[in-house]
């Protein structure tokens, strides 16, 4: 099986790296020439554009910033959706638009070819090590057809119905850490303003009630300083922003959507769009002038579980 792999950022550089790490055909496309000479080097095929990696592979994921660079490069100017084929296969990997992945997957269906959503959740140190999740939306016989695809780029693979599902699934999610990451940064500066040692409040948040998966990710690097956790505020607008929709088109009269919304806004405003979203916590700390550290904190996350084979995630019935 021949795999195109289109953007090769944060969290696509590291899927394709599990790919090719695990011995697969890739074939790979982004517009940085360092990124694919980098890949190039590891072994990867270079196609000079969508359409080029679409008449060469078996299967093509993309993994891009925003869903108006997924349509560019498959209907924009040699893209690849000219060329589908019957029996090829889209895996769209980006967080995206569960309207936009229902009008994608039309277009490769209509070519006879096979539309799959896939994004992911877990964070970049995850995604590096072949353990992140996956969210997989289709139908089951396309989601059977590519999970051994799947299980190499993660750990936990779950299939969540029909094509637009894993796309709402992903941002629900995306908001529930945005929410617990901006609820950290306010205790945080709370803790450190009301002088408490920032180490000690580190592990009483860790080991109570108040724990969560970006406690133990995020704060580590608010507390080093580096704030790097490889996002960026631009993309956590996108997903709020995607979310908020979401809940608005279900008419569910949502009260810390449009709050979490408007503070990342402002905060892009006001640190600049690129800004490492943990940086939101800026926001308490200039007006006091303190600045929330701890010490011995990792500079930025390293996934320290062993690389394992992938799996389907049943819900319970």
């Amino acid at each position: 099986m021949k795999i195109g792999f289109i953007g090769l950022g944060n969290v696509g550089g590291k899927l394709a790296g599990s790919l090719i790490r695990n011995g697969h055909d890739v074939t790979v496309r982004d517009l940085n020439p360092e990124l694919v000479a980098e890949f190039a080097a590891r072994g990867a095929h270079v196609a000079a554009s969508p359409r080029e990696l679409g008449e060469a592979c078996d299967v093509i994921i993309t993994c891009l910033p925003s869903p108006a660079a997924s349509a560019a490069v498959a209907a924009g100017p040699d893209g690849f959706l000219a060329v589908m084929r019957p029996g090829q296969v889209w895996m769209e990997m980006s967080t995206t638009d569960y309207a936009e992945v229902i009008r994608l997957g039309g277009l490769v269906e209509a070519r006879g070819a096979l539309f799959m959503e896939c994004p992911v959740s877990g964070g970049c140190h995850r995604a590096d090590t072949g353990n992140i999740a996956i969210f997989a939306g289709g139908p089951r016989e396309g989601f059977e057809r590519v999970l051994p695809v799947l299980t190499t780029m993660g750990r936990r693979i779950l299939h969540t119905g029909a094509l637009g599902t894993a796309s709402q699934l992903k941002v629900m999610t995306n908001y529930l850490c945005t929410v617990h990451l901006v609820a950290l940064a306010e205790a945080l500066t709370v803790c450190k303003a009301t002088g408490l040692d920032m180490n000690t409040t580190y592990e009483a948040i860790r080991i109570s009630s108040g724990n969560s998966f970006v406690h133990e990710t995020e704060s580590q690097v608010i507390l080093n300083g580096s704030r790097d956790i490889n996002f960026t505020m631009d993309l956590v607008s996108k997903d709020v922003g995607l979310f908020d929709r979401i809940a608005h088109e279900a008419g569910v009269p949502v009260e810390l959507s449009p709050l979490i919304v408007r503070i990342f806004k402002e905060s892009e405003a006001a640190f600049g769009s690129r800004e490492f979203s943990p940086n939101v916590i800026r926001r308490y700390e200039e007006p006091l002038g303190i600045k929330v550290l701890g010490t011995g904190f990792p500079a930025e996350m390293v996934d320290d579980e062993p690389e394992e084979q992938g799996y389907e995630v049943v819900p319970r019935r």
